[in-house]
């Protein structure tokens, strides 16, 4: 058998790796946040200060391009959970996807010398483009490491290592970006913008062919099992410790959407200091990181539902007494950022965790396993969530008449204010009470994992 097929020797499920593998398949993510960085942090700005659109048609422009993405990634789990090479399901995605991702990418950050009418359409067309290249590439991605091993302590450091490459490449790309399109494009902002994300791209294709030669697949569904995309999703609808994480997934993107995307005018047009945006937005990712290094060990001493409700809870509180900051106060503003940063950083690394242990768990309840739709439907929910923070940003940036590059009304301000902080606050609050309600403790997932291993073998 190949080296890189899926294993069937006895201890695979529940194999430990090794540290070249477990970077391996983490340093993937850097590769994928040189491309969900920069879109989340500046897409929305660069529509509106660099390709020209308003607040309310840029608004229109996502709000509808990421209604299309997300139905994507259904169809790319059910393709992915029935794809069989003999490098695996998920790997052979990440060599048959990096190229038109890198091309798209580039399209997205293009200025086209057309009417302000056909850039909304090539700002739509470009973007669909953009995001359906990357739910080929990011739904195996995700959906790998559940299959690289079953043993939960080395699944939740392996998503933890992921999480930790995906906030310091995002640090990277927050302070660098403003510096890169103005090196790049000198007198010309517009041709920089599409320099800088050529040479993203080239890096995340690096990247992307690291992951693919270093990782392995060992968890295989049950040789038997004979499904259809229909009855994936409709054993999820029934597998409650997976609503929840939908649910969850959804709302805390919102809270993550509008602290990314607000920042830009928050500094812009609220403190006066543009200037500040690429430090703030790098020390944000920054404090993920840091939050992310530590959530192994945080893991290891809660369970995961408690670790959430502390975690958002911190959010929620830290959030809403921001939003009470005077604007000259530049040093609180950075302080509650990093510290609202650093609770929000173990969220992902716990969360995905979860995902594959929901997984694990429809397999023990049915008999039957669907890797790549439950993570598949996981970022459908995330980018619904990425839609609706998207959207609510710039529909009150509309409400209260902003106008790009222009001093803003009081209304106009306090609304940039209220979306930079109190408004990722209610959305971290609704995130608690969801999170009660999630039904699979440390104790039972160790018992799945000892049943399911016992029917392999």
């Amino acid at each position: 058998m190949n080296s890189n097929t899926i294993s069937s020797s006895k201890d695979s499920r529940i194999a430990s790796l090794s540290w070249k593998e477990r970077l391996g398949y983490g340093v993937g993510d850097a590769g994928f946040n040189f491309y969900w960085a920069l879109i989340g942090t500046y897409l929305a700005a660069f529509y509106t200060d660099y390709l020209g659109l308003s607040a309310a048609v840029a608004g229109t422009v996502i709000a509808a391009a990421k209604i299309v993405d997300a139905f994507t990634d259904p169809i790319m789990g059910a393709i992915a959970d029935r794809t069989n090479t003999k490098h695996g399901k998920f790997r052979p995605y990440l060599i048959w996807g990096s190229i038109p991702m890198a091309i798209a990418v580039v399209l997205a950050f293009t200025v086209p010398d057309i009417s302000v009418e056909h850039k909304a359409i090539w700002a739509f067309v470009t973007y669909c483009f953009m995001m359906t290249c990357y739910t080929v590439l990011n739904t195996p991605y995700s959906s790998l490491s559940g299959v690289i091993t079953g043993n939960v302590e080395e699944r939740n450091l392996l998503v933890s290592i992921r999480f930790m490459f995906a906030f310091g490449a995002s640090a990277l790309i927050a302070w660098f970006t403003p510096k890169l399109v103005t090196l790049f494009g000198r007198s010309n902002p517009e041709a920089g913008w599409q320099l800088m994300a050529f040479a993203y791209a080239v890096a995340a294709t690096i990247i992307f062919f690291i992951t693919f030669k270093l990782t392995k697949e060992r968890v295989a569904p049950p040789a038997q099992q004979k499904t259809n995309p229909f009855q994936d999703i409709a054993e999820l609808l029934h597998n409650r410790a997976w609503v929840i994480l939908f649910l969850l997934a959804l709302i805390i993107m919102i809270t993550i959407t509008l602290r990314g995307g607000s920042a830009f005018y928050y500094f812009k047009y609220y403190v006066g200091r543009e200037d500040l945006v690429g430090i703030y937005a790098s020390s944000q990712f920054i404090a993920y990181f840091a939050g992310c290094f530590a959530t192994p060990f945080l893991m290891r001493m809660f369970d995961k539902r408690k670790l959430l409700v502390g975690l958002m809870s911190i959010v929620c509180v830290l959030s809403i007494a921001f939003y009470f900051v005077p604007r000259d106060m530049v040093w609180l503003m950075f302080t509650l950022n990093i510290l609202i940063s650093l609770a929000l950083g173990p969220k992902s690394p716990v969360t995905w965790s979860m995902y594959a242990d929901a997984a694990d768990f429809n397999e023990w309840r049915t008999g039957n396993r669907a890797t790549a739709m439950t993570f598949a439907a996981a970022t459908f929910a995330q980018k619904l969530g990425s839609t609706a923070g998207s959207v609510a940003m710039l529909g009150v940036l509309a409400y209260f008449g902003y106008q790009a590059n222009q001093a803003q009304s009081g209304a106009s301000l306090e609304g940039i204010n209220f979306l930079q902080t109190a408004a990722p606050g209610v959305f971290a609050g609704i995130a608690v009470l969801v999170v009660l309600f999630y039904n699979l403790s440390n104790s039972k997932l160790e018992q799945i994992q000892t049943n399911l291993a016992s029917r392999k073998n």
